[in-house]
Formats: structure tokens, C-alpha cells, sequence
């Protein structure tokens, strides 16, 4: 009998751990898809974290150790808040299995040296925030293989040297923001901060560092503001650099450029001819076509457009019908308006080469020309307009002639009620009427009552 329940015993038992794995640790509130441990005094992970977690706040606790494989049961995680906590390092593997992660923060930490195999495997990852920590170096190697990058942040560090030259279009062709303020740079490799891609260097924040003023980087900066970066535009009072490396001799440079006058400022920062652009101009409600031509030449590719009014499109994300976007990168606009206007960019992605290439279109939708405005055909049409109002008014209105009035309606006499007409025993007569015009009395004659309670009237 006992062999007999002993299955059914260990399905429960297995059912039963199977649920326990998918509670909510106690210190953390599990909403939906969102599990939040933050400010609970965790010194370690929690040993159940619920797998369908999509967003794990870890933040403001006692981590200071993460090993190999810490979010394995977790496939579906995509935000991953880590900050304010005692990190100093990362095991190899931490995030295996959590290729899904878009947003990683690791703000506010302990961390010295952001090692080569931190991030390895997450090729989704979108934002990056390692700032407030205590980095000294950042690993050659260190964001390799993050193809879908578009912003990190190294702020407020102790970063002596960045490896600008392993970001490259094919490698990172979405990043647009890489903060470097607030850091101990004194000297950079220019040359390779000039062969940055466009966008990088639009986005490249560099103040508060401790800049050396020299003749390269002052070349560097002046094109930059020279085109108008946001970069420069909102931070340049902070941008400075010690003459002859002196930070007691510092200057700001972007206001005072009287140190700079003997430099020779180049016509142009050398750019790496690697992006195919053209211009394209439409009328507002046009159809337009976008090809995604590139010097890939593969069959096997994968094409995403960033558009400035729809953001990014793909195959899988487009939901509009007056968007297409065919297997071969085309992108066609089926009304084009207005505020489709702007630069639209274009990434093939060769997954098996491990290759990217991009293609720049600059798109101008016009407004309909409209007909000129005619002065004097405008006054001739409200003289027509007026004349013809004019002559309603003479020849519609009611006419008030004799000879268009109407016939009155017979009169029919109507007998009224006139006192006068009638007679009374108290009226005098039809011939002595004239002796009373003159002299005329009216009386009030009250019914009198006799002694004994009968009522009389005085007799004709």
C-alpha cells in the first residue's frame, strides 16, 4: 500500500517545490511582472526569484558579490536595477541566461575595474549606467559584443584611459550617448576620438575631466562647437584644461581661445568614410521608397530603420499600414508628411559574419506649393459681391408703394355695450337730457329695511 502512494507522494512533493520556486521572497513585493528588494538589508541574492520577472529592483542594499549564473531562472528579465549597493566585482557568467537584459544599472557601487567578461553574452542591452563607482580602467574589450547599445554612462570615476577605438560603426551603430564627464583623463588618443562614428561623437560628454591644453584637442572642441553639439552647448563652462599641466593654470577654453591662437585648426575632423548618405525631397502626401543599400553583400541580412518620428522599425515592430518595410531593407512611406521629415538611418545586420553597415537618407517633405494671392482680382470679386447684395436689397424687399397695398377687409359691425342707450325709471327723459348736461348728480340707492326684518324697494 505504501508502494502504491509513493508516486503520488513524490508528484506533490514536486508540484509543491515546483510552486515554492514562483513565490515571492518575503522581504520583496512581486507585482505583475515586476519585483522590487529594494532598501530590504540584503547582503545576498535571494535564493527564489520569481522567473517570470521582467524588472528586478535590487537597489540601495549590502551586495557586494555576484557569481556565476545569479540570474540563471530568470530568462524573461529585461531591467535589472542594481544600484547603491557594495559591488566591487563580477564573476564570470553572471548573467548567463539573461541574454534578454536591455537596462542595467550598476550605479553606485564599489567597482575598480570593469573586466572584459562582464557583459558578455548580452547583445540586447540598450542603457548601461555604471557611474558613481570607483573605476580606474575599463577593459579593451569591455563592450564588445553589445551591438544594441545606445547609451552608456563611466561618470563621476577615476578613469585615467578609455579604449575609444574599439567602438566602431559595425560594432555599435545605435550608440548615441557616451558620458565620460567627471574622470581623470588628462591626455586622449584624438586620432582615434576623430574616427569615432557621427553619432558617438555628437554624444560624447568629456567635461570636468583633467584636460591638458594642447593643440589637438583645441582642434577637436572647435569643431564640435562649431557644430552646434548639445555636449559642448550645455556644458561649457565645465569644459577646462591646465596649461602645461598645472590644474591651478586652468582656463575654460571654449570662452577664453586667446591660448590657441598659434594652433592650426584643420578645415575638417577626419571622418571614416564608412556610411553611404543621400538626400531625398517629396511633396507632403507622397509615396517615398528608402533602399537600404550597403556594402554587405550577404543574403542572410537583417535591416532596422531609426526614422525621427516613429523611432525604430523592423519587420516584427511595424503596425502602421502606411508603413512598409520589405525583406530586402526598402522602406516604403505611403503618404509622406511634414514631420516625416529628417534623417533616417538604416542598420544591416550580418549575424553569422558578425558585420554591420549603415546607410544614411536625409528625407524633405515639402508643403504643396499654393496659388499666388491677386490683389486686384480679390477687390473686383467683393465690388461684384457688394453690387449684388445691393440689388437684393432694392428689388426683394418688401414692397411699401400705394398701388401694391392690398384691399382692407370689410368692416363687420360689432354691437357693444353702451350704458348710455339704455333707459331706466331713474333716466331722465330723451327731452330733458339738455337741461341735464350741465348739471349732473349720481345717486346711490341702498335697499332700506323695515322694522320688522323685511326688506323693500321703493315702488315705480
Amino acid at each position: 500500500m505504501t508502494s502504491g502512494l509513493y508516486p503520488g507522494t513524490l508528484l506533490a512533493l514536486l508540484c509543491l517545490l515546483h510552486v515554492s520556486e514562483e513565490t515571492c521572497p518575503s522581504m520583496c513585493l512581486c507585482i505583475s511582472d515586476t519585483v522590487s528588494c529594494s532598501s530590504s538589508g540584503l547582503a545576498k541574492l535571494p535564493l527564489s526569484l520569481p522567473s517570470f520577472s521582467v524588472t528586478l529592483d535590487l537597489s540601495h542594499n549590502h551586495l557586494s558579490w555576484l557569481g556565476p549564473g545569479s540570474f540563471n531562472r530568470m530568462p524573461r528579465l529585461e531591467n535589472l536595477r542594481m544600484a547603491h549597493n557594495q559591488l566591487s566585482a563580477l564573476g564570470p557568467g553572471v548573467f548567463h541566461n539573461a541574454s534578454g537584459l536591455r537596462h542595467l544599472d550598476l550605479s553606485s557601487n564599489k567597482l575598480h575595474v570593469v573586466e572584459q567578461h562582464y557583459f558578455q553574452g548580452l547583445w540586447r542591452l540598450e542603457e548601461l549606467l555604471l557611474f558613481n563607482n570607483k573605476i580606474t580602467q575599463v577593459e579593451s574589450s569591455t563592450l564588445s559584443g553589445l551591438s544594441s547599445l545606445k547609451k552608456a554612462y563611466f561618470s563621476l570615476n577615476q578613469i585615467t584611459y578609455f579604449p575609444f577605438f574599439s567602438i566602431q560603426d559595425h560594432s555599435h551603430p545605435f550608440l548615441t550617448m557616451l558620458d565620460l564627464s567627471s574622470n581623470r583623463m588628462s591626455r586622449l588618443p584624438w586620432e582615434d576620438v576623430k574616427a569615432l562614428p557621427g553619432l558617438v561623437q555628437r554624444g560624447l560628454y568629456l567635461h570636468n575631466n583633467s584636460l591638458i591644453c594642447d593643440c589637438s584637442m583645441f582642434s577637436v572642441f572647435w569643431h564640435w562647437d562649431l557644430r552646434g553639439y548639445d555636449s559642448l552647448k550645455d556644458f561649457t563652462d565645465e569644459h577646462t584644461c591646465s596649461i602645461y599641466g598645472d590644474q591651478r593654470a586652468s582656463i575654460r577654453f571654449l570662452r577664453h581661445t586667446r591660448f590657441f591662437q598659434n594652433c592650426t585648426v584643420e578645415k575638417a575632423v577626419s571622418q571614416p568614410v564608412t556610411v553611404l548618405l543621400s538626400s531625398v525631397v517629396v511633396s507632403e502626401g507622397d509615396r517615398v521608397r528608402l533602399d537600404c543599400q550597403t556594402s554587405l553583400s550577404s543574403t542572410n541580412l537583417s535591416f532596422t530603420w531609426l526614422s525621427p518620428s516613429k523611432g525604430y522599425i523592423t519587420q516584427a515592430s511595424v503596425n502602421d499600414t502606411l508603413i512598409s518595410l520589405f525583406p530586402n531593407g526598402t522602406l516604403e512611406i505611403q503618404a509622406t508628411k511634414v514631420n516625416d521629415s529628417g534623417l533616417y538611418v538604416c542598420t544591416a545586420v550580418d549575424i553569422k559574419q558578425a558585420l554591420n553597415a549603415t546607410r544614411k537618407v536625409n528625407v524633405t517633405v515639402l508643403l504643396p506649393a499654393g496659388e499666388s494671392f491677386n490683389t486686384g482680382y480679390t477687390t473686383l470679386l467683393g465690388c461684384v459681391v457688394t453690387m449684388v447684395c445691393i440689388l437684393m436689397y432694392l428689388y426683394l424687399t418688401p414692397c411699401r408703394c400705394n398701388c401694391c397695398k392690398q384691399p382692407k377687409p370689410p368692416v363687420i359691425p360689432i354691437a357693444t355695450y353702451d350704458p348710455s342707450t339704455l333707459t331706466s325709471v331713474f333716466s331722465p327723459s330723451t327731452r330733458d337730457q339738455s337741461k341735464i348736461q350741465t348739471n349732473k348728480h349720481v345717486a346711490f340707492m341702498e335697499p332700506m329695511i323695515s322694522e320688522e326684518g323685511t326688506e323693500w324697494t321703493p315702488e315705480s
